[in-house]
């Protein structure tokens, strides 16, 4: 990117009025150099089988065009027109949950072949009218894409087939999976049962990571047909998201992000976040380290809100701080979901820049500001690079298993990956994500491993390697349990990770008024313990932490090896926040990447990387209600949005939800 972003998404179609004319002028006042248009309306650009009429579409490139307005378009595949399925009922995706019924978005199967039959041609069509426009600077391959849990007649016949190239023969995968149990052994291709209704972990296992595939299929299939039409400059991105908790919450289940992002130009994501006294900066912080860790390169934020239901108006100064919030992570550009409050359906409350009088209000306001110190700064800022000494590795795999094997009181996967990324991140560590497959892992200093249930023998020996070279890392309890078919291992656990975590065991129990004491603990602590807790025997671990329990209190709850010339920590269960804080503490410490930045915490966070001058740049941050002060401990630099010049030891002032941006 040469320059930053800032836009929004727009729907000329959804308008109660004629206001394009208007509508530019407002964006130009606000800053906005990019729209993004056409994913979400295919019934009006096909409204009928064959009749085509992209005459919105036509308008809004020649009006933004004249304006000086880029635009990028969406290929409209994620919510088919009605057509469709009176004419084709079989697109619906057939779910574990029955039929499909027509009405809201992303209820297809992707693998049919007359949905695929209209995707293409409705994807060509549009995309060779446009492609050729001056204002179309990039395309959005379809929407959020997942498989959408289809699982009909054709795709069971699909896997059928995957298992036969994967596996071989039907006695191998009998005794991979474990199908003798309860007489689910299959002895013949013609007998394969549907999987919706499996009782074997390790089959469903294998058939959430088959539907995964699909999805990489679709994308990558998509993507080949945009780069036919488009030119040199264009780029191709798509719109990831993630797993869905009233916000953006955690690794995607239904996307391996790593892989299904590789056929594409750019990384997009939309994160949404809590907002008011609950926002922290989390999720922006762990959307943008993900979508920027899965090219190792800066990434478009596609989406994020702008208002948005009455507990997501921002506050006062948090529209500004988010839109930095997002560079501090790499992104190169901002754009909101949407311009305008739709003004019926089921997302009219889904507020956009404008609300429903089309008119300014405070948030559009703040805008205005974005927009102008987008355009000021955008030198300074864009393509941040990012050198970061942590890491974290998430697997979907794991993932899926921990969704068949939930914790006793019910917590998943991502729960534990967001009890330590949350801690890492209140320490102003910055850290990138890598996958299971990552093969360069001495790019970092320490590596995070959350509940690693399921994972080949080679990703666990590749950990006991890294950490003999001299690498650091901490695991938590799950880890190292059960191989990529969510076999558990047979040995002592964990796996094979225990020759570097000098640590064993082989029982587990759900705590009750467990707590923590040992080296850890400090005086007057009283830690507790939930949802999970491995009773540990150490052998060459140091101990950081036993069980406080009258019956459990003889076994390890924490533990730290020397392993060649490295550490590998072990947390056998789930503590709290505190503690979790002062393990990875320890950790970040023990592997040497204790810099300034940890010596604040939050709710002051600090973001850093260097721009294309080489000049180093800090975001500094003001996650709280209350106006705070730091020192800045570097070297002379300006800080960018006042201009004043900032020297070592002087005072910052933190308005609240405030930034700072120090160039040094």
């Amino acid at each position: 990117m040469d320059k930053l972003l800032y836009g929004v998404a727009y729907y000329d179609e959804y308008m109660p009025y004629e206001r394009l004319a208007e509508d530019i002028r407002m964006m130009k006042e606000a800053g906005i150099n990019v729209v993004r248009i056409a994913e979400s309306t295919w019934s009006t650009h096909e409204p009928q089988n064959g009749v085509f009429d992209f005459s919105s579409v036509d308008r809004v490139l020649d009006a933004m065009h004249d304006a000086g307005i880029h635009v990028i378009v969406g290929t409209p595949t994620y919510a088919v027109p009605t057509w469709m399925v009176k004419e084709h009922p079989e697109v619906l995706a057939e779910t574990p949950r029955g039929p499909g019924k027509y009405g809201a978005r992303q209820i297809m199967d992707i693998t049919n072949p007359a949905y695929l039959f209209y995707a293409e041609r409705i994807i060509r069509k549009l995309i060779s009218r446009v492609a050729a426009h001056p204002a179309v600077i990039g395309y959005q391959t379809d929407n959020e894409t997942k498989h959408y849990d289809t699982a009909g007649a054709n795709v069971q016949l699909r896997f059928v087939k995957y298992m036969r190239d994967t596996y071989g023969d039907l006695d191998a995968i009998n005794k991979r999976f474990g199908l003798d149990y309860w007489s689910n052994r299959i002895n013949g291709w013609e007998d394969f049962p549907s999987v919706v209704g499996t009782i074997n972990g390790s089959l469903g296992a294998e058939f959430a990571k088959f539907q995964r595939l699909l999805v990489n299929e679709f994308l990558a299939w998509q993507v080949s047909l945009v780069n036919e039409y488009k030119r040199l400059g264009q780029f191709v991105t798509q719109n990831f998201d993630f797993e869905w908790r009233g916000h953006s919450f955690g690794v995607q289940p239904s996307v391996d992000h790593f892989a299904a992002s590789e056929p594409f130009d750019i990384a997009g994501v939309d994160i949404y976040h809590p907002s008011q006294d609950k926002l922290t900066g989390i999720e922006i912080a762990f959307g943008g380290d993900m979508t920027r860790s899965l090219k190792h390169s800066n990434y478009l934020v596609l989406e994020t809100q702008a208002q948005a239901f009455p507990n997501w108006t921002p506050y006062p100064g948090q529209l500004r701080q988010l839109a930095f919030s997002h560079l501090a992570s790499g992104a190169n550009m901002v754009a909101y979901w949407h311009w305008h409050s739709i003004h019926n359906s089921i997302e009219t409350y889904w507020k956009g820049l404008l609300s429903h009088d089309l008119g300014p209000n405070p948030v559009y306001n703040e805008a205005k500001t974005i927009g102008a110190d987008f355009q000021r700064l955008s030198a300074e800022l864009v393509n941040l690079r990012k050198t970061n000494k942590v890491a974290m590795l998430v697997s979907n795999e794991a993932l899926t298993a921990m969704e068949w094997f939930k914790l006793p009181d019910g917590k998943l996967y991502n729960d534990v990956v967001r009890a330590l990324y949350d801690e890492l991140y209140k320490l102003n560590v910055e850290i990138d994500f890598i996958s299971p497959s990552s093969a360069d892992l001495d790019r970092y200093k320490l590596i995070i491993v959350p509940a690693l249930y399921a994972a080949p023998d080679n990703c666990l020996q590749r950990l006991n390697e890294y950490v003999k070279r001299g690498g650091h890392v901490v695991y938590s309890f799950k880890s190292g349990f059960a191989d990529e078919t969510v076999k558990v291992r047979h040995s002592l656990q964990p796996g094979i990770i225990q020759e570097a975590c000098g640590v064993t065991y082989n029982m587990f129990i759900a705590p009750d008024q467990v707590g923590l004491r040992g080296p850890i603990v400090a005086e007057g602590e009283s830690p507790a313990v939930e949802s999970w807790m491995e009773l540990l025997t150490p052998g060459s671990a140091e101990v950081l932490a036993w069980y406080d329990h009258k019956q459990w209190g003889e076994y390890a709850a924490i533990t730290r090896n020397r392993y060649g010339s490295g550490t590998a920590t072990y947390i056998g269960c789930l503590p709290d926040a505190a503690i979790i804080r002062k393990v990875l503490a320890g950790a970040v410490r023990e592997a040497g990447v204790w810099e300034t930045a940890q010596e604040l915490s939050f709710p002051i966070i600090i973001r850093s990387g260097i721009n294309e001058a080489g000049k180093q740049i800090r975001y500094y941050f003001n996650y709280s209600g209350d106006q705070t002060e730091i020192r800045y401990p570097h070297g002379d630099g300006v800080e960018l949005l006042s201009g004043i010049v900032v020297k070592a030891g002087d005072t910052v002032r933190l308005p609240a939800w405030g930034v700072a941006i120090i160039k040094a």
